[in-house]
């Protein structure tokens, strides 16, 4: 179970039984791989991805992406991984699947929230 021994006291406390905070973990898990699964998708599906990413080498307001993978891989309520474009890769840690978008937490050398679309307009 991912709950901390706090947030399972907390949970006991206002009636959840230990089989309903087992039921909810495995359905936290569940979701995060799910999300893991979409965003990885959401890459394969398109060799040119947009995104809201300030970058000093490009003058563009939304940054073009040519993709090669993304490789997220999931453990209890954690996402981690690797996206790689053509040139360059980054860190990934969280993510979440927006209406007509993705949003993913890159590290080094980013460090910033980044949301992806597959076309500048949806940025806007």
């Amino acid at each position: 179970m991912h709950f901390d021994q706090r947030t399972q006291q907390a949970l006991r406390d206002v009636g959840l039984e230990i089989d309903d905070l087992r039921a909810a973990s495995e359905a936290v898990v569940d979701a995060v791989a799910a999300d893991a699964a979409a965003l990885e998708a959401f890459f394969d599906e398109y060799d040119t991805v947009y995104s809201d990413m300030e970058m000093a080498h490009s003058s563009a307001a939304y940054p073009e992406h040519e993709v090669d993978y993304a490789d997220i891989t999931t453990h209890a309520d954690e996402m981690r991984g690797w996206l790689r474009f053509e040139t360059w890769g980054v860190p990934v840690e969280g993510g979440r699947i927006l209406e007509d978008s993705v949003e993913l937490s890159l590290g080094p050398t980013i460090d910033d929230r980044v949301r992806f679309a597959a076309d500048r307009e949806t940025l806007r």
